[in-house]
């Protein structure tokens, strides 16, 4: 039996995952020795990603092909937002960050450029490349979940960030959103795979990009006002 393409796209991509875990923001934050600073631009700038990922999901659900995929992205983007609700709710309060300062806040250039990557995916080149581009947010964030939950520390003060993304619960919805993909994998004719090959790649960079940028605390080198 040929392997499907979430397990395909997991083998080609395991040497950028090396590459995240090993990133000294994620060395910091598995030893809790992050500076506050820095997760702090990462939880305002992924507050924002979330939002415009839920609207990606979203436009997923309206366009799957069967009343079992739309009920699958309509849950996956209610739990986005509950993540940004509850998980991100939690950090703000921890690290003192106005809630409100953080919706008006800008996107950095690398969540910018991500987030309309995953619009554009599902909206020019439709649904089984919208699958495959939305995938690594699931897969990465599990796998990186999984592995630093394994090394954490006591009194870490990223604990709840690390266990909301090893929990089996977020597991589980990685599951279904691989299997969508998988799915679409299997009626796509050999220009769509290849379409959706490409989208997963970019998305596994950007992934990288997106802690990278919140290491160097990114920001935009000029400004038009």
């Amino acid at each position: 039996m040929n392997a499907g393409f979430s397990a395909i796209m997991r083998a080609r991509s395991a040497p950028m995952l090396e590459r995240i875990l090993a990133h000294p923001y994620n060395r910091a934050l598995v030893d809790g020795s992050l500076d506050a600073a820095i997760f702090t631009q990462y939880v305002v700038q992924d507050a924002l990603y979330l939002v415009e990922y839920g609207r990606v999901l979203a436009t997923l659900a309206a366009r799957a092909p069967d009343a079992e995929r739309v009920l699958q992205f309509s849950r996956a983007t209610e739990g986005a937002i509950v993540v940004e609700r509850q998980l991100h709710g939690g950090f703000f309060a921890q690290f003192g960050i106005d809630a409100g300062e953080a919706a008006r806040a800008m996107a950095s250039p690398s969540c910018q450029a991500y987030t309309d990557f995953l619009h554009t995916s599902v909206h020019r080149d439709g649904y089984a490349v919208g699958t495959a581009a939305v995938l690594p947010c699931f897969r990465v964030y599990y796998d990186v979940g999984l592995r630093l939950a394994a090394e954490e520390r006591p009194g870490n003060p990223y604990a709840a960030w690390i266990a909301t993304y090893s929990d089996p619960a977020f597991g589980d919805a990685v599951l279904a959103a691989e299997s969508a993909a998988d799915a679409a994998w299997d009626a796509a004719g050999a220009p769509e795979r290849s379409r959706m090959i490409a989208a997963y790649d970019r998305s596994v960079v950007y992934e990288w990009m997106f802690w990278d940028s919140a290491w160097r605390r990114e920001a935009w080198p000029v400004s038009v006002s």
